[in-house]
């Protein structure tokens, strides 16, 4: 660790607002904990919580750093005592505790996984936060299974491409809700075989049409609000609705009913804060199912843009327009 530089520099969040609360500021070199690495950051990408975290409205739990990102990719620059599935030099793309808006961030060894060969830095670093989210949610969650109908709203967010790639990767049908006709056709090249513009059209009616009116069997929502019903509509029996987040609020008057007779099962999930374990748990599966399928080009991160670091507001203002389709990500 002595080739370390003393300092580093950071993006913090001064104040809370708009992407002008994003500073750089310089602070001292961390050294990685007994199970931890520390990797210097080739890219780091830029999710909604981040956004949510720099208005004030999601602040960092307990433990976890101020400094915003929530995932990055780099080089192994130094290792903690017990780490000993990686070694510096080694490249890597990681979730991370926060921090990753930085020349340097600590990661948990276990959230680590290896960059695939031929995979661009800027793309492994938008990897880590929407994989591991759909991974857990829909497949693990979720149980989605090959032939059945799965459905994400938001399309054409991080979280809603990685959703239909994987969803299609194993062999489900998808049904993808977007803003807009040309957000609806990039979901339909990215392998949705309904897209849904829900300012246009009305989704639930839409689903039961694609899916001969017996309803879908997976719902992925990040919206909430009066979504949270008509999800509950758009089901089939023994369906299930899983939220991750509530863009809408986390309110809705639902008649359970329906619940019942359709024998539904309604779940949800935040990754940020579970234990490092179960975080660990879910890099090992996505080691072992979607690796080879990233590495294979049969999945793929869709990249909106890319920014220099020093450009942060840029990339947040990006976001905040809501045109984005696939990932923003910051580079070093």
């Amino acid at each position: 660790m002595a080739d370390l530089p003393a300092t580093m520099t950071a993006i913090a969040i001064e104040g809370k607002g708009g992407p002008e609360v994003l500073k750089p500021v310089d602070l001292p070199m961390l050294l990685p904990g007994q199970a931890q690495v520390l990797i210097k950051v080739a890219a780091a990408g830029i999710n909604r919580p981040d956004i949510m975290q720099r208005q004030g409205l999601y602040p960092a739990p307990k433990g976890h750093s101020e400094i915003p990102g929530l995932e990055v990719a780099g080089v192994i620059a130094a290792t903690g005592s017990d780490a000993d599935r990686l070694k510096p030099g080694d490249k890597v793309m990681a979730l991370v505790n926060g921090g990753g808006y930085a020349e340097y961030c600590l990661a948990e060894e276990a959230c680590c996984l290896s960059v695939p060969a031929g995979l661009p830095m800027e793309q492994a670093g938008g990897f880590a936060e929407t994989f591991f989210t759909v991974w857990h949610n829909v497949f693990e969650r979720a149980q989605l299974t090959s032939g059945e109908w799965f459905m994400v709203h938001g399309g054409t967010s991080g979280i809603g491409v990685t959703a239909i790639q994987l969803a299609k990767a194993f062999g489900a049908n998808v049904i993808a809700t977007a803003g807009s006709d040309e957000k609806c056709a990039a979901c339909r090249e990215l392998g949705a075989d309904v897209a849904v513009n829900y300012r246009t059209e009305d989704f639930v009616e839409k689903a039961k049409t694609a899916t001969g009116r017996p309803g879908v069997n997976v719902i992925l929502d990040m919206v909430g609000g009066d979504y949270i019903a008509k999800n509950i509509a758009c089901l089939g029996d023994d369906g299930r609705m899983v939220n991750i987040a509530y863009q809408k609020g986390s309110k809705a008057e639902v008649d359970f009913m329906r619940v019942m007779l359709k024998r539904l099962t309604i779940t949800g999930s935040t990754l940020r804060i579970r234990p490092t374990e179960v975080k660990g748990r879910i890099a090992r599966s996505l080691e072992e199912y979607v690796l080879p399928m990233l590495a294979d080009g049969r999945v793929k991160v869709v990249m909106d843009s890319t920014f220099a670091m020093h450009e942060v507001a840029n990339a947040h203002a990006r976001m905040d327009q809501g045109t984005h389709i696939g990932k923003i990500v910051l580079t070093l």
